[in-house]
């Protein structure tokens, strides 16, 4: 970068927030000082909350209230106090004899106040302008002591300076006027700092007047456009221009440069940017505008000029609250000249304000939305103008909607680049977002739409996430961290910083619910201690509190991950699913439960437009659902799938060769933990049952429960007891298992347990003999494997096999679905 220009003006303008108190007269002091070489203009605002104090005085002068001594007693206190913690004792003294002065004045202006209980609007400017005179006195005597930037630091009063006629567009800077006052004050030769009043000006008859609300940064702008300055720099409390409000989007980012246009349009439509008004006189003199942070000057901030170097299509995403919409509806409208001049007529004569404006090309409709409070109002007016119409019949109806809210979408870059409106309303889509009305201008910077209120929020953070304004953000609540939940609460913590730096994908883990407690976050639950602070939580478990705290209104979305095998869970799912919350589980009871429970979560997806993924409640990380439906979404006919779906079951028949006892191999397995902790849910054969279950369902068959022919492992008489009472009573069986295997063995075969379905609607559990040759019957210990036979494989059926048990291996494919739900809501993985 070039050398900056040691003879060329830079402004910074200080907001009140900036000169608070003592430490922020010194912090603004260090910012000055560290700057570069060369002429400074300073304006300051007054002291936070002064201006506010001053009025107030004014209006209780105004009630009779003499309270406002006591009051204006509080505000010398409070300068007083800065200035001895800046000051030498002599200069302080020297500082508050003027403020007294000051006071004594005002003192004179609020009796007279009092006895006419009126103030008019002179008396109210001559008094609110006095926080900036003693703003700027203090921090000139403050910062000259401390003589460590070069040159002079002289205090000039804007009064002196800056002339302005009020008008209907407020006060207009009397240019020429206003250069030849601060070049005779200024003179010439002058090399140092000026410390400038914010706020204040005057009129053309001489009397002080304030610039209004936002006045300090309007100062800011036109002493930069008087003193011809390079920059213009406001500094306030804020890091910069940001994409969205960040009470409401926490992700909201810092954009790093914008032009004019922009910034107008995102304060037109309520960003906390800088009023329009301010930045004219610099617009008009092409002079950049940086909005900066006093509190951490170390960030670059935002640039606001001609012709920004940003790579952001879209700089920002703001909203107006508190919105009413008329409509004006009816046949008789099509091709009638004036009648849109008509409505906006009549609705400027009543002096209500139209914020949008939309109307369908087949001129049968026009819309606009208006300032909430001023509805009824509106509503009676319109009809008024249209009484003739409407009582011909001309004109249907004439409707009023309240409680409404305007989105807009801002931006140069979104000019002439495809999909843009596309990607908005896909976000709103995706985020259960009803549009009432859209506007467009011809320049394609604004996109701006009508919500619901209470959908405003939401609104703002679907879209500001669909721009990658922020990290596309998902409210995630684990219930079970049981071995799967673990594993997968691992696996999300290895993963989640590489998701959120390379997808933009912000996986927020706000929930865990145990069967007795349950830990909530309002941001994100550490993933690195999350079962401590669990153990160590308060709160019990509550089903519909944990959901009520993940589903909120600010966040877009929200995922449920249901990592129990509890059937009383499973049965939350339609509600769930009907509210929009999107459910991924490896629980199998919802899906091979009764039939219609199964159709009621098809439905309940359908309303609330959620995703229901559940890849994981056969063969664990395997794609054995996915697999299925790709093959009846493209058209194959399905024959027959079969499979072995338990990698316990699959163990036992791999390492029964007829020598070691079956009762032997099933201690084994139960010691290697290869089972559940009672055998018997493995042996009975019903978790098997369940996966053949869903597998039908996917295949379209009615299957439930009852259809499928089931062969239990479990003799007779040892369903009950304890499970050392089975694993020593199934000793006593053995020799009925050899003998199924001697017999298999001689005719060549195997001794398999499996499963197997056929679209008929058959469906067959149990043990069977296979040739040695056949796929099931070469597999790892645990595998699991299914073969679909199908139209287009006959000959040779699809085969897919891997291991189908086992936390990591179940949680993966958890995992796997968490993230195919994050890419239907459009994050690009």
């Amino acid at each position: 970068m070039p050398a900056p220009d040691p003879t060329a003006w830079v402004v910074h303008k200080f907001g009140g927030s900036s000169v608070a108190d003592a430490d922020c007269f010194k912090r603004v002091a260090n910012i000055l000082e560290t700057l570069p070489p060369g002429q400074l203009g300073v304006v300051l605002s007054a002291c936070r909350g002064v201006t506010d104090g001053l009025l107030g005085l004014v209006a209780r002068a105004e009630a009779q209230d003499d309270s406002w001594r006591g009051e204006l007693d509080a505000l010398r206190a409070r300068h007083d106090t800065i200035a001895g913690n800046l000051l030498s004792t002599d200069a302080r003294q020297l500082y508050m004899a003027g403020f007294d002065r000051d006071r004594h004045d005002i003192e004179g202006i609020l009796h007279t106040v009092k006895l006419t209980r009126s103030a008019s609007t002179s008396v109210r400017d001559l008094i609110a302008g006095y926080g900036e005179i003693w703003s700027t006195k203090l921090f000139r005597e403050f910062f000259m002591t401390r003589r460590i930037r070069p040159g002079e630091v002289r205090w000039i009063d804007a009064r002196q300076a800056v002339v302005v006629q009020w008008g209907p567009l407020g006060p207009a800077v009397q240019w020429e006027q206003s250069r030849a006052k601060l070049n005779a004050l200024i003179g010439s030769g002058f090399k140092g700092t000026l410390i400038i009043t914010g706020f204040i000006a005057s009129d053309q008859r001489g009397v002080q007047t304030t610039l209004g609300r936002n006045g300090s940064d309007f100062s800011g702008s036109i002493f930069g456009s008087l003193l011809d300055a390079s920059e213009i720099h406001i500094w306030t409390d804020v890091d910069g221009v940001l994409s969205a409000d960040p009470r409401r989007v926490p992700d909201a980012k810092v954009i790093d440069a914008l032009s004019y246009n922009e910034a107008m349009e995102l304060a037109y439509f309520g960003a906390k940017v800088i009023h329009p008004q301010t930045m004219a006189p610099a617009v008009g003199r092409g002079i950049p505008i940086w909005i900066r942070n006093t509190f951490a000057p170390q960030i670059q901030g935002s640039l606001i000029c001609a012709k920004p170097n940003s790579k952001l299509p879209v700089k920002g995403i703001t909203s107006i609250e508190n919105i009413a919409m008329v409509n004006v509806e009816g046949a008789g409208m099509i091709g009638v000249p004036g009648t849109a001049h008509r409505l906006f007529g009549a609705l400027r004569e009543e002096g209500i304000s139209v914020i949008l404006i939309s109307q369908g090309s087949s001129e049968h409709s026009i819309c606009c939305a208006i300032p909430g409070i001023e509805a009824e109002r509106a509503a009676r007016v319109v009809a008024a103008a249209f009484d003739r119409e409407i009582k011909e019949g001309q004109i249907q109806s004439i409707q009023v909607d309240t409680q409404l809210a305007i989105l807009a979408v801002v931006g140069d870059g979104m000019a002439g680049l495809p999909g843009v409106s596309g990607k908005v309303f896909n976000a709103l889509g995706s985020a259960g977002v009803n549009v009432h009305a859209i506007a467009q201008g011809a320049s394609e910077r604004n996109i701006s739409v009508v919500v619901d209120g209470k959908d405003a929020t939401r609104a703002l953070r679907a879209v500001h996430s669909g721009f990658y304004l922020s990290p596309h953000t998902i409210s995630v609540g684990l219930i079970g961290p049981g071995a799967v939940g673990r594993a997968l609460l691992e696996q999300l913590g290895a993963e989640s910083a590489r998701l959120r730096d390379e997808f933009k994908l912000d996986l927020r883990l706000r929930g865990i619910m145990g069967s007795k407690k349950m830990l909530l976050a309002e941001q994100t639950i550490p993933l690195e201690g999350w079962k401590v602070a669990l153990d160590a939580s308060p709160t019990a478990a509550d089903a519909a509190k944990f959901v009520e705290h993940l589903h909120v209104d600010h966040l877009p979305h929200t995922v449920i991950i249901d990592c129990t095998a509890d059937e009383s869970v499973a049965r939350l799912y339609a509600g769930w699913l009907s509210a929009g919350i999107h459910v991924v589980t490896p629980n199998k009871k919802a899906n091979s439960g009764p039939l219609s429970y199964y159709e009621s979560l098809k439905e309940a997806r359908r309303v609330g437009g959620s995703s229901y993924l559940y890849e994981a409640t056969v063969g664990a990380g395997l794609p054995v659902i996915q697999t299925l439906r790709d093959l009846r979404e493209t058209g194959d006919k399905i024959t027959s799938v079969e499979g072995i779906f338990s990698g316990t079951l699959a163990y036992l028949f791999n390492v029964y060769d007829g020598k070691t006892p079956f009762s032997e191999i099933v201690k084994d397995a139960k010691a290697k933990g290869y089972t559940e902790p009672d055998p018997r849910d493995d042996l009975s054969g019903t978790d098997f049952v369940r996966k053949v279950i869903i597998l039908g369902r996917e295949m379209g068959l009615k299957l439930e429960m009852k259809d499928v022919q089931v062969e239990s492992l479990i003799p007779a008489g040892l369903e009950k007891g304890t499970i050392d009472d089975f694993l020593n009573g199934l000793s006593k069986y053995d020799g009925e298992m050899k003998k199924r295997f001697d017999a298999a063995a001689a005719r060549g075969k195997v001794l398999r347990y499996m499963g197997r379905l056929t679209a008929d609607g058959k469906a067959v559990v149990g043990v069977a003999e296979l040739d040695k040759s056949h796929a099931f019957a070469n597999i790892a210990l645990t595998d699991n494997v299914v073969r679909y036979a199908t139209a287009r494989y006959n000959s040779n059926p699809l085969i897919v096999q891997g291991p189908g048990a086992g936390p990591a291996v179940t949680a993966a494919g958890v995992f796997a679905d968490l993230l195919r739900v994050c890419s239907y809501l459009g994050a690009h993985l």
